[in-house]
């Protein structure tokens, strides 16, 4: 595959080459914009996804199949599948047949690394579009999912009586744990990442937002955080405020929080338990709530662009940063020996191809 390949040292006008994974990328340093040659990016990495395609993750079955297809050819080469806060057992449903996708890849089918539990783990006063079954986390409950689907990602609400003692023992287990769905202050948040927390859930969204004499955990996330999830769908953050969180969040990565809608004609859809209306690019409950996104990655990507970000840094906010905090050093950065997961754009940064553990899409 030849043209412009953004590599981890980067720009090379050249060629890469590649099996399964990359063989070799020769070529010779070059400013992307002085030819008219197409750009080769690391696949995007999306570590939270509820649906596509008119499925939600939520209904077990083949809908982690269905969603991770539609993501592929958006440019998402791997993910995690989202759950949502639900009884147990329909949490259970979730990950069995998460579980099995996550060992059997399909056909054009993005790489399903694991799970997300986005709930039931929350504050059920900070629901946002989570339906009303939160609860305080065991470790017995966090193994028994675990056994199901590997748990690569648990989003807590710290406060919640008996969480911040569990925080260190997810992360000892290998588990990146979230901050969200929170209504915890400033110290909360601080004393949070100090117990093993890692990240934080859609930057802004269903948390404490930041006041000059009362920071919240926004301004925890702003002022210690290194990693944290943003949604960059313009509609759940505003431009300007993703410039803040960019300035102080070393590795702010992107993520589309995509709902059954992704891909699909304005309607009704499902998310979890909750039915959610698409409507003007948007998804909401019927009170107006956001409930998820529309959003797919190669957008996501455009959004940056078109906020002022350079190519090569969207292109790390939608893809390496994902994969380092996942611990994925070989997906998320193209170089000999990782996985041949790269997407092919035009000048206008609209896909012409998608390649995933080196089969084109």
């Amino acid at each position: 595959m030849k043209g412009n390949i953004l590599t981890p040292g980067g720009w090379i006008h050249g060629e890469l080459r590649h099996g399964a994974r990359i063989d070799s990328i020769e070529g010779h340093d070059v400013d992307p914009s002085a030819n008219s040659d197409d750009y080769i990016l690391p696949g995007f990495i999306d570590v939270h996804v509820h649906g596509g395609a008119g499925r939600d993750m939520m209904e077990g079955g083949d809908a982690p199949h269905v969603i991770a297809a539609l993501h592929a050819k958006h440019g998402t080469t791997a993910l995690l599948a989202t759950t949502m806060t639900a009884p147990v057992e329909d949490i259970d449903r979730a990950l069995v047949a998460i579980g099995a996708a996550c060992k059997q890849r399909g056909k054009d089918e993005a790489r399903i690394l694991g799970v997300h539990l986005e709930g039931p783990y929350i504050n059920s006063g900070k629901l946002g579009a989570q339906p009303p079954f939160a609860r305080e986390a065991t470790l017995d409950e966090v193994n028994r999912f675990n056994a199901q689907a590997p748990m690569r990602l648990i989003t807590v609400a710290p406060e919640v009586d008996g969480h911040m003692d569990l925080l260190r023992a997810m992360a000892d287990a290998g588990i990146r744990v979230q901050i969200g769905h929170t209504n915890g202050s400033y110290e909360v948040g601080v004393q949070a990442l100090a117990h093993g927390a890692v990240g934080f859930t859609h930057l802004f969204n269903a948390m404490p937002g930041l006041h000059h004499r009362d920071p919240g955990m926004v301004g925890a996330a702003l002022a210690h955080a290194e990693y944290a999830e943003i949604i960059p769908d313009l509609l759940h953050v505003h431009p300007g405020a993703i410039k803040t969180a960019l300035r102080c969040i070393p590795k702010l990565f992107c993520v589309t929080d995509s709902t059954a809608a992704a891909g699909m004609p304005d309607g009704e859809y499902m998310l979890g338990r909750q039915v959610v209306h698409k409507c003007m690019g948007g998804v909401r409950l019927s009170d107006g709530t956001l409930a998820g996104s529309t959003l797919t990655m190669d957008q996501a990507l455009r959004n940056l662009v078109g906020i002022g970000l350079s190519l090569e840094d969207a292109s790390r906010r939608v893809s390496t940063n994902a994969a380092d905090y996942l611990g994925e050093t070989q997906r998320g950065r193209l170089a000999p020996g990782c996985h041949a997961d790269f997407v092919v754009l035009d000048r206008d940064l609209q896909i012409k191809a998608v390649y995933i553990e080196g089969e084109v899409l």
